[in-house]
């Protein structure tokens, strides 16, 4: 059983939300659940050696008996200090991570809490040799994924004030870049900031952390401060995170929900105020397992509960394998980039199945079907393919911008794919009517009708990638 930590030095404030009383009553809770163990996410790295003291050693007072296990990111650059704090005051188990993953939005350094406990009563008697070892091949690894680092430079203290989980930092850093708001990093973090305020200061952790970063990339987006996205709430087309998270989808959170922002935000739409379970349908698993054997001649356990959680995802996942196959067998560079002409290198299917691949020649791009003939050697014996050249049927097509003056014009809230498409030229709409849907980065946007009319110069398709404030269409009244 876990017990989720947003913790700073204002644990013993009793005015704060998730003071320590709140987390010692939670830990009450769990206790009579009859859980074997307590663990203490710390998803922002924001537990300072202080407050875990504090945390950590109320518990094992009141539970002498009980492991304690503490999970945390360093995020802020505290996370050594604060592990050996949590050892001292009584844990019995403390995350780290393999010295050249370390660090930063990771976890902390295992050599270093290593050696910040060598020689006393907590040393983990653990081989320092061995360790390093083992890290000199993740940190080959690392170097093969260089090309999507985050660019983060060192510890960022601003966490105490943000509270981005560290799981969550990079991805959003990257979101913001794709989405055109890459420049405006800064912003990003402080609406993050914000965006907690205003959805009632909740616990960030999947899936409310996404919320949270959804709603703050969409106010960076439209320029929106903290009173706009209260004052205009009832006009704005809020990522599908947020208004899941106000129905009650998420479940209810502690404090409740922030009024009136819920209210203006739903425009009627439904509310949970118990778990969201007693209001859906069953899962109808027989149904999904019929479905995907029929889609895609069978499916495992494993299959069933991914299509469960993520059907689009995992319908274009199978579509991608059924193309290409297994990719999970290619080396990892192989994978990432492709080999130099003449290299030779082996790729094992399975035991004692290994393929010899030689890259022999790449041929011309043909500018009727963007395709190119790639010649290579399979165990000696030379083959050709037809490839699609992704870079060249990438379309460059500069579309009109929405006039925020004229009120029939509909633009884009934010860079992203048109998933889909609802309306048709010529058709009716009523106020707040959907027209499309966006997806940038596993955030969903719909664009509705902000007023009655007739839909004119529709200038999207599914598929097609727009920028902030693109032309989607027309509504004239």
């Amino acid at each position: 059983m876990f017990t989720q930590c947003i913790l700073t030095t204002s644990l013993q404030n009793p005015k704060k939300k998730y003071n320590l009383e709140y987390y010692l009553n939670l830990a009450d809770k769990i206790v009579k659940m009859g859980v074997h163990i307590i663990a203490i996410k710390d998803m922002a790295g924001v537990l300072k050696p202080r407050a875990a003291t504090l945390l950590v050693g109320h518990i094992r007072e009141k539970y002498p008996d009980l492991p304690i296990h503490v999970h945390t990111h360093d995020s802020a650059g505290t996370g050594v200090a604060s592990m050996v704090a949590c050892a001292q005051a009584g844990a019995d188990a403390v995350d780290a991570a393999t010295d050249s993953m370390s660090g930063m939005t990771s976890q902390p350094s295992i050599g270093a809490i290593m050696a910040s406990l060598e020689g006393g009563d907590l040393d983990p008697g653990l081989d320092a040799h061995n360790l390093r070892q083992i890290d000199h091949y993740w940190a080959q690894v690392r170097l093969l994924y260089s090309p999507f680092e985050a660019g983060l430079t060192g510890p960022d203290p601003e966490v105490y004030e943000h509270e981005i989980p560290g799981g969550q930092l990079t991805n959003l850093l990257f979101q913001a870049a794709q989405q055109g708001l890459g420049s405006q990093w800064a912003q990003t973090k402080k609406a993050y900031e914000q965006a907690n305020d205003l959805l009632g200061d909740i616990v960030k952790v999947t899936p409310t952390s996404k919320v949270v970063g959804d709603l703050a990339q969409f106010m960076v987006s439209n320029n929106l401060t903290y009173q706009d996205t209260i004052d205009k709430a009832d006009q704005l087309d809020f990522p599908s995170s947020v208004l899941e998270f106000f129905e009650g989808l998420m479940g209810q959170p502690y404090g409740g929900f922030p009024e009136p922002l819920r209210t203006k935000a739903l425009r009627g739409r439904r509310k949970m105020d118990k778990r969201p379970g007693l209001y859906l349908e069953p899962m109808d698993f027989d149904g999904i397992r019929t479905k995907l054997k029929e889609q895609f001649g069978g499916c495992s356990e494993t299959d069933v509960s991914s299509y469960a959680m993520y059907p689009k995802v995992f319908e274009d996942y199978k579509k991608f394998t059924q193309k290409f196959g297994d990719l999970s067998v290619l080396p990892t560079k192989y994978f990432l980039n492709r080999p130099q002409i003449g290299e030779e290198f082996n790729v094992e299917l399975e035991k004692g199945k290994v393929l010899i691949l030689k890259l022999l020649a790449v041929g011309p791009l043909s500018e009727q079907t963007g395709q190119r003939e790639v010649f290579y050697e399979m165990n000696g014996e030379v083959r050709q393919v037809t490839v699609d050249d992704s870079k060249a049927a990438v379309e460059n097509k500069s579309r009109p911008k929405a006039d925020v003056g004229d009120s029939s014009q509909v633009g884009a809230p934010m860079s992203g794919v048109v998933v889909e498409v609802r309306v048709k030229d010529g058709m009716e709409v009523s106020k707040g009517d959907p027209i499309a849907v966006l997806s940038a980065m596993k955030m969903e946007m719909v664009i509705s009708a902000p007023h009655s009319g007739k839909i004119g110069s529709l200038g999207v398709k599914e598929g097609d990638s727009v920028d902030g404030q693109d032309l989607v269409c027309k509504i004239v009244k």
